[in-house]
């Protein structure tokens, strides 16, 4: 497929959140290379121009970070001809299953005892922290597929926002970005624009009232303090980026040399 980069971003109609990270700058200087890297939410919704679009990138991989819950909710992602699909849950099935309860069937009652007082902002910090500490395996995995053969990739989860900010955050540490480059890409899933559409089972207005919109807000924001929590993962448990990268994800200087010849400028 030919490669065909836009020079701004297109509006999606089915797919939230997708923006390239080309222009990504690294600490020594360099830049993310535009077209190879790729975030958005999921492709399970996408029209037929979505897939155009996207089909003109020349993707080699999609990487599906969502588990089988979030696949039952919203779908499989579309297929683009030539293009794998390659499905590696980052959260448990189970714990899927329990959020879209809440998400989408949580009276009032519930969700204020699960998410007020700071709860739910609780609740996101410790799996960013979870995920960093024990998605290691998962999180080599895809650096190892991204140093080989899997360029252009477009990484996702549902909203492309946690799971998919994660390991957009991972790549680009492994490739020499400081930790504010990334949080300042993190933090644009926060754009009207990209958030996820949350929706209720019921229709009444209370259903959607300020209270349980405030209330499920900590869920669906992109919050600096989250990003933070999953650097103080990193710090506590192997000291420097640094460590984490060579001994939490196995990555050596020649797989970090081919992931920089491969995405960067």
């Amino acid at each position: 497929m030919t490669q065909q980069v836009p020079s701004t971003e297109p509006a999606l109609a089915g797919v939230r959140n997708f923006r390239d990270l080309g222009g990504l700058p690294t600490a020594d200087g360099h830049r993310v290379r535009a077209g190879q890297l790729f975030r958005s939410g999921h492709l399970a919704h996408a029209t037929d121009e979505d897939a155009r679009y996207l089909t003109e990138l020349g993707l080699h991989t999609i990487f599906d970070f969502r588990n089988s819950a979030d696949r039952k909710l919203d779908g499989l992602d579309i297929e683009l001809a030539g293009v794998r699909n390659v499905n590696i849950p980052l959260s448990d099935p189970a714990d899927g299953a329990e959020f879209w309860r809440m998400v989408r069937d949580g009276d009032i009652a519930d969700l204020r005892a699960i998410l007020s007082d700071g709860k739910g902002v609780d609740r996101m910090t410790a799996s960013y922290r979870a995920m960093i500490k024990n998605r290691t395996a998962e999180h080599g995995r895809i650096l190892r597929a991204l140093a080989d053969d899997s360029v252009p990739v477009l990484m996702h989860c549902a909203a492309g926002k946690d799971r998919a900010g994660l390991s957009i955050a991972v790549t680009l540490l492994a490739l020499g970005a400081d930790r504010e480059a990334v949080e300042a890409d993190y933090l644009e899933s926060n754009a009207a624009h990209r958030r996820y559409k949350v929706q209720r089972s019921s229709t009444a207005p209370e259903a959607m009232s300020p209270e349980v919109l405030e209330l499920l807000s900590p869920l669906f924001d992109a919050r600096a303090e989250y990003l933070a929590a999953a650097f103080d993962s990193i710090d506590e448990t192997w000291g420097t980026t640094e460590r984490y990268l060579t001994e939490g994800l196995g990555l050596d200087d020649a797989l970090r040399a081919r992931l920089r010849h491969n995405f960067l400028d």
